[in-house]
């Protein structure tokens, strides 16, 4: 490891930013060197621009432009002290997309082409307490907490701790987990028992089993988490226990779900539907 990116390395520890962010800004860090097949701290700021103008023409997604952005502004502005005026450079339009939500028989379908028992108890806690990826492989066996019927969710995103319900199914689920792997400390682990399961190898395994269940929608981690809080909008949940639950910063984040929930949309009557309440004449053709 260079001396520079240890020293990148040590500044983003300082700040106690998660291990997978760390990962994400010394990867843009080096997606940049590796453009111009230079050491970082020898390029200038116009350079810095026509990098992330070759990312816009590459066509990049609008999150991973804004993280990259977001790693050399850090890297430049706190490990080298160098001012480059990058917050000139405006964050990319985020585009308002609904999130994928699949219908109860759809995540029905999803866990029915599980085969392997720990994956079938790894998704069901996906959906049954609407977890992120990161959050579900960083489950200790203690915390499943079968006496008051919870899951602790330990510095999930944002450094920040909250508690999730646990269902008596998924509860059965897991006691079934637990006898046949007999995990010590992790309760979703990799080979060696030793380490949590990676995230990657989850994500791999959503995709193929969403492929195995035939479902025709791009399902992933995320989509199981999406239908946990649409599901619960639809069955009179209001929104600020599924914040809490979520472990969202802010309402408006959660109310995204009022525009994705079908059952609140068809319950909704047309203002067409209205006009036979004034008891006028009929609409001809």
């Amino acid at each position: 490891m260079t001396p520079l990116r240890q020293r990148l390395l040590q500044d983003l520890q300082m700040r106690n930013l998660s291990p997978h962010t760390q990962e994400a800004y010394v990867r843009a860090v080096a997606r940049l060197a590796a453009y111009y097949n230079t050491p970082p701290d020898r390029l200038d700021a116009e350079q810095i621009r026509r990098f992330l103008v070759h990312l816009v023409q590459q066509r990049v997604s609008f999150s991973l432009f804004n993280q990259i952005r977001c790693a050399l502004r850090f890297f430049y502005l706190i490990t080298l002290g160098r001012e480059l005026a990058l917050d000139r450079i405006a964050c990319q339009k985020q585009e308002k997309r609904l999130p994928v939500v699949l219908s109860r028989a759809e995540i029905a379908q999803f866990f029915a082409a599980i085969g392997r028992l720990n994956y079938r108890a790894l998704f069901m806690t996906v959906y049954g307490a609407g977890l992120r990826v990161s959050e579900v492989v960083a489950l200790r066996v203690q915390d499943i907490d079968s006496q008051r019927m919870v899951i602790h969710v330990c510095q999930g995103k944002g450094k920040k701790d909250r508690y999730v319900m646990l269902s008596p199914k998924l509860l059965q689920v897991l006691r079934d987990h637990y006898k046949a792997c007999r995990p010590t400390h992790w309760l979703f682990f990799a080979k060696d028992k030793g380490s949590p399961l990676r995230r990657d190898t989850v994500l791999r395994a959503c995709r193929l089993i969403a492929q195995r269940a035939g479902l025709t929608k791009h399902v992933t981690v995320h989509t199981l988490r999406h239908s946990f809080a649409t599901h619960l909008l639809e069955a009179g949940v209001d929104l600020r226990t599924i914040q809490a639950l979520l472990g969202h910063r802010s309402l408006r984040t959660t109310a995204l779900y009022t525009f994705v929930s079908v059952d609140r949309v068809a319950a909704t009557p047309s203002p067409l539907d209205l006009l036979s309440q004034l008891g006028g004449g009929r609409l001809e053709p």
